[in-house]
């Protein structure tokens, strides 16, 4: 993506330098926290779990309590100030990661993946910061930077920590990692408190919102939910499946696979956000809809092109997705203090990736590699359902039981 097909109009001081300055400090501080975990299976031996039984529940660990803290920081930003609170949460992960880093036992290790969670939230944060500064068109766009930087790390990340595994453990990585939201912390310390023009506290509610969102809060919420439930499913036992489906592929090419999805989302995002930015309904049902579809052929793909066809699929069903939510989102956060709402909607987000994860290790262990593609799908083909029969806030009828 080049800086050119980012460029952002500008609302008083704030310019796309400090969205792309934002998202790339997100991008060096998910390293570890998206990078690592996939090798808890390596680390845990080390710290006295022989066998790694712990890996799948301290997987979801960060993840639980970064849910549980994400709307308390969000409200604490708008209380004193975003850049503030941005500056905290990678603060946060850097502590948490010199203490995984260093640990010695299971339950300081433990210990250091909850504070992860809790002092974490570096992506709430930054879309709190963002939302302070930008609206409507141009914050869409930059919370569809922000996705970009989050899928460039969940590609990246896990390559280069098995790159550096030869020459150092993953477990140690943590602490070596450690330096990169200590560094994004000192970039974001240049950038400016963003200042907004109207809060939601300073006009009334009346006259905060010139016309009622494309969807309600509360239908955001559900939708951010069931849609990183139908997705996250089927990351943790993909390369299971994959090795089930077409027996001898290489660890190199599964991991390929695995990327597709997120490569989809890298070149066809801004495309995808020029086309739905005015149509985010139609966007998000047919997201889910190739997201339907593209999980449910995971469970009868046979051939390499087959599996590779549905793979690609199914990374339009999360780009159509992830952007149509982002500029939702944006719509929803005009009038309203953005800390609040996007920690809520991270809240949300998480909660949909526990679900998924238990889901998705209930159901495999049940009846085998296919059932979480399958679990997904099926709720993608519900929320289809569903989103075709939501109503329509800016209609008259609407606005008249307001």
């Amino acid at each position: 993506m080049s800086a050119e097909a980012w460029r952002l109009p500008r609302r008083s001081a704030f310019g796309r330098g400090q969205v792309h300055a934002v998202a790339g400090c997100y991008f060096v501080a998910s390293f570890a926290a998206l990078g690592l975990p996939p090798y808890l299976t390596q680390i845990l031996p080390e710290l006295g779990d022989s066998s790694a039984r712990w890996a799948g529940v301290l997987y979801v660990v960060p993840t639980v309590f970064g849910a549980l803290g994400a709307p308390f920081w969000g409200r604490l930003a708008d209380r004193f100030g975003r850049k503030r609170l941005l500056l905290r949460a990678q603060l946060g992960l850097a502590v948490a990661f010199l203490l995984a880093g260093w640990a010695d036992s299971l339950a300081t290790f433990t210990a250091a993946l909850i504070l992860q969670g809790i002092l974490g939230g570096t992506f709430a944060a930054s879309n709190g910061y963002l939302g302070a500064a930008l609206e409507g068109p141009a914050l869409s766009k930059a919370l569809t930077l922000m996705q970009g930087s989050a899928r460039a790390a969940l590609v990246v990340a896990p390559i280069v920590v098995g790159s550096l595994s030869g020459w150092l453990s993953p477990h140690r990585q943590y602490a070596l990692l450690a330096v990169l939201p200590l560094a994004a912390a000192l970039l974001l310390a240049a950038l400016p408190e963003p200042v907004e023009e109207q809060t939601a506290e300073s006009i009334p509610e009346t006259t905060a919102r010139t016309s009622a969102p494309v969807v309600s809060l509360r239908t955001l919420y559900a939708l951010e939910f069931a849609f990183v439930f139908s997705t996250v499913i089927s990351f943790p036992y993909l390369i299971s499946l994959v090795e089930d489906q077409l027996p001898g592929t290489s660890a190199t090419l599964s991991g390929v696979l695995f990327a597709v999805p997120h490569l989809v989302y890298l070149v066809s995002a801004l495309a995808v956000h020029s086309a739905v930015r005015v149509r985010p309904r139609t966007g998000i049902v047919l997201g889910f809809a190739c997201i339907a579809f593209g999980l449910a052929g995971h469970g009868v793909a046979d051939s390499l092109p087959a599996l590779i066809t549905v793979r690609l699929v199914l990374g339009a069903g999360l780009t159509l997705g992830l952007v149509s939510l982002s500029v939702l989102a944006a719509d929803c956060a005009k009038g309203r203090a953005p800390g609040g709402m996007f920690g809520s909607l991270e809240f949300f987000s998480k909660a949909g990736a526990v679900v998924a994860g238990l889901a998705a290790a209930a159901g495999s262990a049940r009846f085998g590699p296919a059932a979480p593609v399958l679990t997904g799908g099926g709720a993608a083909a519900v929320t289809v359902l569903a989103s075709l029969f939501l109503p329509n806030p800016r209609s008259p009828r609407a606005r008249w039981s307001r």
